[in-house]
């Protein structure tokens, strides 16, 4: 049985197509311009960095005495956040630099100097010499969420003013940086990131700048990360300061260990692991309190102490000099000794 169409129905359908097409091109533009409204607002902040660092030296033949090395460029990209020219950059970018300049947008080539690095956060500030420059603000990064458009500017590889678009793929990411610390609240996203891109900003859609390009993974597509703003903001005026974060440290070095079953019942513990002692600095605070090696500590001011990278948070620089607790394991005996944690050096 053949069923009959009207025409009535056939143009309904046919507009219902059309009406499609045209949302989608809709959506697309609104995208575009999105993207480009960001790109016209940030992009004149962004600037590429070259660095000018020192080569290892080498031994002459016969290992005889020492030539010197040879210096090597690299380059990397950074943001003005302050009209006078403040620059955040990350800190592996300008490692052991000697000389420095800055490209801005409009081809203004500028010496830069360091004014403070932290290779815990791999975050610096460079100055760049000038006024009246474009800035970049900052935004929330604690506002983001999984699945909103982010914009990367700067210069992979060399070429400049380079933008790709993504999303923010997840949040709350940790990575270890250079120096060995956990760097936390790390923000995921799919905008595409090539050697050159780092220290560069990650834009939300409004135009506010949420993170700062650092790494991608090797071999891997699509999974960059970025340090967030909310971090940022909190080391930029340290390092502008005192050209470095203050951090505390008692004076021991350890590793993280799991404890047994039986000795967490028979002891009563609210964690499973904690950090052994490998290593008590002679005349640190940790040496001073009475801490030795092979103690397992479990708790330092009242935190829960389970691995290596608890120890880190924990020694900040509000417990430079503070007197606290500090709860031991020793052979099978829990101790609790006093410590006053030092600022590490």
């Amino acid at each position: 049985m053949l069923k009959l169409i009207s025409n009535e129905a056939i143009e309904r359908e046919s507009g219902d197509a059309r009406s499609d097409a045209e949302r989608d091109r809709e959506l697309l533009d609104a995208y575009s311009a999105a993207v480009t409204d960001v790109v016209e607002r940030v992009a004149p902040a962004v600037v590429h960095l070259e660095v000018v660092v020192p080569t290892q030296s080498r031994r002459g033949r016969g290992g005889g005495q020492q030539r010197e090395g040879r210096q090597a460029t690299s380059s990397g990209s950074g943001f003005v956040f302050a009209s006078d020219g403040f620059v955040l950059t990350n800190s592996h970018v300008v490692e052991r630099a000697t000389r420095m300049w800055a490209t801005t947008s409009d081809g203004s080539r500028c010496r830069a100097e360091l004014v403070g690095a932290d290779p815990d956060t791999d975050l610096a500030v460079v100055r760049v010499d000038g006024s009246g420059f474009a800035t970049a603000p900052f935004g929330d990064s604690s506002r983001l969420r999984p699945g909103q458009v982010v914009v990367a500017i700067g210069n992979p590889l060399g070429f400049e003013s380079t933008v790709t678009a993504g999303i923010v793929s997840a949040l709350g990411r940790t990575m270890r940086a250079q120096s060995g610390r956990l760097i936390d609240s790390v923000i995921q996203t799919d905008a595409a990131l090539n050697p050159g891109n780092s220290g560069g900003p990650l834009v939300s859609s409004r135009g506010e700048v949420v993170g700062v390009n650092t790494a991608i993974i090797a071999g891997a597509h699509g999974i960059c990360f970025a340090i967030p703003s909310s971090t940022a903001q909190v080391v930029i005026p340290q390092l502008i300061r005192d050209g470095r974060v203050r951090r505390a440290f008692i004076g021991v070095s350890g590793q993280s260990v799991r404890l047994s079953r039986r000795r967490v019942q028979l002891s009563h513990l609210t964690a499973a692991s904690g950090v052994l002692v490998t290593e008590v600095v002679e005349g640190g605070a940790a040496d001073v309190a009475g801490l030795k090696i092979r103690d397992v500590i479990l708790e330092l001011g009242g935190t829960v102490i389970s691995s290596v990278d608890d120890l880190h948070r924990v020694l900040t620089q509000e417990a430079i000099s503070h007197e606290t607790t500090v709860s031991v394991l020793r052979n099978g005996q829990l101790m609790s000794l006093r410590v006053t944690p030092a600022e590490r050096t």
